[in-house]
């Protein structure tokens, strides 16, 4: 007896799909996040030397952030056309929108050459990169989601997330390889500009990769039915989606929580407060980032078997207890500092969950501009506001990023418990009513 269609298992051709999907993503993800690696670097080329150290690597953050204000514009602007011109096009056009910003800021000359223009170039392009990966998140989960096979979203998402994931991966591989390379004086002379031309060489290549996917069936049914929104989407989900806004916003900020505490701050934190040397860190963050790929995975696969709430607030549960472990072995001086970098790249897998509740919410005709709408807003000011305030707080406390991820995973139990049970009451309900 074969199996129902809407039981099946992964196909090879699902698995082009999805491969292609996560490699485009890593490709585009690495573009946007490389800054970050580099950002002790760029800030003593971009920003007067006479400036104190700690405001040069402030406003060198302060940067970095811009793209994620950027983010809402660009993510809805692309999203009103995903939903109604389809999930593909947008899909490719946001690579190429990160790429050559990327290229650009490889090839841009620094203060000592152009003064105050260099910071302020520095921030244009941010905000190009910005917009495009506020498209590039929300259309991919779509993608991948309406592609995978029932019963198997989760664990589509989750390689997803892992493909994401791995551009922050290949971000400090490439730092890693860097510091191992090159003299500090040679990479302030020349070598930082290496991984922003290959980002821009990577994003190209993930063009053409894109090239080969095709549009998704729950698109093309809507288009064969009609049913593409002929309104603004946007319009319609502030109009009749209002209950699914504030859970998706609370689910954004846990997920950027783990990413920022994990990536974003403990690096610099590593080597500002606990003096550990440039490659040491950046082969520590890529241990954990290993791990928070393998963590996305298996986080998606349980969202399958248990249930994507379940798995939210499990994963709540244990972000907090991962960071904790692992700034506790920072403050310790301990050995095992590698092992509690790993175990704090598994606890972040709420971030492999988050992305299946989010496609959940929204129904498939303003899927793409829902979540776009409040993953984007969310994460821009979640993302803008975290990194600065954790370091600022770093002089004073190296618990701050500790106590910041208690406070997340309590949203996260929050929001599970809430609109989880709310979630199966109304399925409950809307059965019955079916009859």
């Amino acid at each position: 007896m074969t199996a129902p269609a809407d039981l099946r298992r992964f196909s090879r051709s699902d698995y082009k799909t999805l491969g292609l999907a996560a490699l485009g993503g890593a490709l585009e993800i690495y573009d946007f996040i490389i800054f970050v690696f580099f950002a002790l670097t760029l800030s003593e080329l971009f920003f007067p030397p006479q400036m104190p150290e700690w405001l040069r690597l402030l406003q060198s953050f302060g940067i970095f952030v811009t793209g994620y204000l950027a983010r809402p514009l660009g993510g809805i602007l692309m999203a009103h056309f995903a939903d109604r011109l389809g999930r593909k096009r947008m899909f490719s056009l946001s690579i190429l929108m990160m790429a050559l910003p990327c290229l650009l800021i490889g090839m841009m000359p620094t203060y000592a050459q152009i003064g105050v223009w260099a910071p302020v170039l520095l921030l244009l392009l941010r905000v190009l990169q910005g917009a495009a990966v506020g498209g590039e998140v929300p259309s991919a989960w779509v993608f991948v989601a309406e592609h995978a096979p029932a019963g198997h979203r989760g664990y589509a998402l989750g390689i997803l997330q892992a493909g994401l994931t791995f551009g922050y991966l290949l971000g400090a591989l490439m730092a890693t390889w860097l510091a191992r390379t090159y003299t500090p004086a040679e990479i302030l002379d020349f070598a930082w500009r290496i991984p922003f031309l290959l980002g821009g060489v990577f994003g190209i290549v993930g063009v053409w990769l894109r090239r080969w996917l095709s549009e998704t069936p729950v698109f093309l049914a809507l288009q064969q039915r009609r049913e593409v929104d002929a309104q603004l989407p946007l319009r319609r989900v502030v109009r009749e989606h209002r209950g699914a806004i504030v859970p998706a916003m609370l689910l954004t900020c846990v997920l950027t929580s783990a990413v920022v505490v994990l990536v974003v701050v403990t690096p610099t934190v590593m080597q500002k407060s606990f003096a550990i040397s440039a490659s040491q860190t950046f082969a520590l963050s890529s241990l954990g980032i290993v791990f928070l790929n393998i963590g996305c995975v298996l986080a998606g696969r349980l969202a399958d078997r248990i249930g994507a709430w379940r798995a939210l607030m499990l994963y709540s549960l244990l972000l907090p207890l991962g960071v904790a472990l692992l700034y506790g072995c920072l403050v310790s001086g301990s050995s095992l500092i590698s092992l509690a970098y790993a175990f704090a790249g598994l606890a972040c897998g709420v971030v492999g969950v988050v992305p299946s509740l989010m496609v959940g919410l929204f129904p498939p005709r303003v899927r793409v501009s829902g979540i776009s709408l409040t993953y984007n807003i969310a994460y821009a000011l979640w993302a803008s506001v975290t990194p600065l305030m954790l370091i600022a707080l770093m002089p004073w406390s190296a618990w701050s990023s500790v106590a910041y991820s208690l406070v997340m995973g309590a949203v996260g139990v929050f929001t599970a418990w809430c609109y989880g049970r709310s979630g199966r009451t109304r399925a409950r309900v809307t059965s019955i009513v079916r009859g």
